[in-house]
């Protein structure tokens, strides 16, 4: 389990250093963002995850990496916006954005952890098609406790399920490095 915990490390490191080059790029516009809207964003990624695995023909030179990294990066924003709420104008410091965002991996990663401890690494098994139809179910549930106005009766709520498809997206792309 310590392999992939560094496993884990060096793709939170991709994927924080291109959150960090964005908001250089951009700032913070990704706060004005309604939950619905980061979910929909991760859901265009998974559909294109999913399609690229299903047809051989490519016509955007983008593969199924950069849309992985795109699901955990829109995932830890709707987690920073669960914490802190919408927002008309971008409000904090780049510098903020990525303690948050640190924050939040942190958080993921060691539920990771517990689960992976619990679970025997049984994603080590997994085909990577696989973790794609589990992160599409997870996004098809969020937006039904989108539409539920975050209610829910005994599930668990829609922070679970961002982690859980944070973890998916890295564990797959662990695969695709090996």
């Amino acid at each position: 389990m310590q392999q992939t915990s560094k496993q884990y490390d060096a793709i939170i490191e991709k994927c924080r250093l291109l959150y960090s080059k964005k908001l250089k790029d951009y700032g913070s516009a990704w706060r004005i963002l309604r939950l619905p809207s980061l979910t929909d964003q991760i859901f265009i990624k998974a559909q294109r995850i999913r399609q690229l695995q299903q047809n051989s023909t490519r016509k955007v030179d983008e593969g199924e990496v950069s849309e992985f990294i795109g699901i955990i990066n829109y995932s830890v924003m709707a987690l920073i916006q669960l914490e802190l709420g919408v927002v008309e104008q971008p409000d904090i410091s780049n510098e903020v954005a990525i303690e948050l965002y640190d924050k939040h991996v942190a958080v993921t990663k060691q539920l990771m952890e517990d689960k992976n401890h619990d679970y025997g690494e049984a994603w080590r098994d997994m085909r990577i098609s696989s973790l794609t139809d589990l992160i599409l179910q997870k996004l098809l549930r969020v937006k039904q406790i989108e539409d539920n106005k975050g209610k829910t009766i005994v599930s668990e709520g829609i922070d679970a399920n961002y982690q859980d498809m944070i973890n998916y997206a890295i564990f797959a792309l662990i695969h695709i490095n090996e």
